[in-house]
């Protein structure tokens, strides 16, 4: 008789009680596989490992699902059509999108590396000064990245026209392995790019740094605004564990080092040697802070260029979650 009742209880009941206690919120992070993105990178080993950072400190019924990109501009297309919920990029693809949904899609909740970007040159001298630039093939990452961007208005600024398909330097956006290998070949006759991709071109490709980008914001960690709106006190949880996680990698680096070279070999299928490791950790600083005067420089930089049309209000950006 007693399952004969349950049987003939209403059907949103039976779907309450099936899965009422199954229940579980999913976030989905993005990152790239570079050393400029290390929470990204440890946190989604520590996930692999059954060792999770994040998901002991947003609770018991979150699981963390992580997405891998190559560039920015690409990450900030799978944000904007809902695919990710919060993503480790370079603050130029964040801005570009701030911009062109009127400041409806994205907001920085925390900052996350500064420095690690470089341009590399050929070792033979053909690149020796900013006079030398013109009519030479420079790689970045993905058009429109934060490399990308800094290319393109660092060789404005030396008094060259660039366009997006040519000018007087013609800048190539290509996807970092490919980036070393035409670099390799003498395809390339610079790279700007960020790490381990700079240690690569120096010590596989025997590049030269010839500008490094040693104090600008590398990278920043976004969220939906829909995902702050409707899980505010989740985002919340994430931005303080994501700046406790920042904390711990610049308390333990030999430790960092060696989880972020896991993530990488478990992405690219390829062990990183520890003097490539040791040479580019150095180079970057990480820190959850962000200063709003950066970023106004980043938006500068970036109009120069015709990334940002206009001048977006950058009130609602930054919000830090409280």
């Amino acid at each position: 008789m007693k399952l004969f009742r349950l049987l003939t209880l209403p059907l949103a009941l039976l779907a309450v009680a099936s899965t009422g206690f199954a229940q579980q919120t999913v976030l989905r992070v993005g990152h790239f596989p570079n050393i400029t993105h290390a929470q990204g990178l440890i946190a989604s080993q520590l996930s692999r490992e059954g060792k999770g950072w994040f998901e002991p400190r947003l609770g018991g019924d979150v699981k963390i699902e992580w997405f891998v990109y190559n560039a920015g501009p690409s990450a900030m297309e799978a944000l904007a059509a809902g695919s990710i919920d919060l993503t480790y990029v370079g603050p130029n693809p964040a801005l570009n999108l701030y911009s062109r949904s009127q400041g409806e899609e994205v907001r920085i909740i925390a900052g996350s590396a500064n420095g690690g970007a470089a341009l590399v040159v050929q070792a033979d001298g053909r690149l020796s000064k900013p006079e030398d630039f013109r009519g030479r093939l420079i790689g970045t990452p993905q058009l429109g990245n934060t490399q990308d961007v800094a290319c393109r208005a660092w060789l404005k600024k030396q008094g060259y026209r660039i366009t997006q398909l040519g000018g007087d330097v013609k800048v190539l956006p290509t996807a970092n392995p490919d980036q070393l290998a035409l670099f390799t070949a003498g395809q390339l006759d610079g790279v700007w790019t960020v790490e381990p991709w700079v240690s690569r071109l120096e010590l596989e490709a025997k590049g030269k740094v010839f500008m490094e980008q040693k104090d600008s914001i590398t990278t920043v960690l976004v969220a939906s605004a829909k995902l702050l709106a409707e899980k505010r006190e989740l985002v919340k949880k994430f931005a303080a564990a994501h700046a406790e996680l920042t904390d711990w990698i610049n308390k333990n680096p030999d430790e960092a080092k060696k989880l972020a070279n896991a993530a990488l070999k478990e992405i690219t299928k390829r062990e990183m040697p520890a003097e490539l490791i040791g040479k580019a950790w150095p180079r970057l600083t990480f820190t959850a802070e962000i200063k709003r005067e950066d970023l106004a420089a980043a938006v500068a930089e970036a109009q120069s260029v015709g990334f940002l049309k206009g001048a977006p209000d950058l009130a609602r950006l930054v919000e830090i979650p409280k």
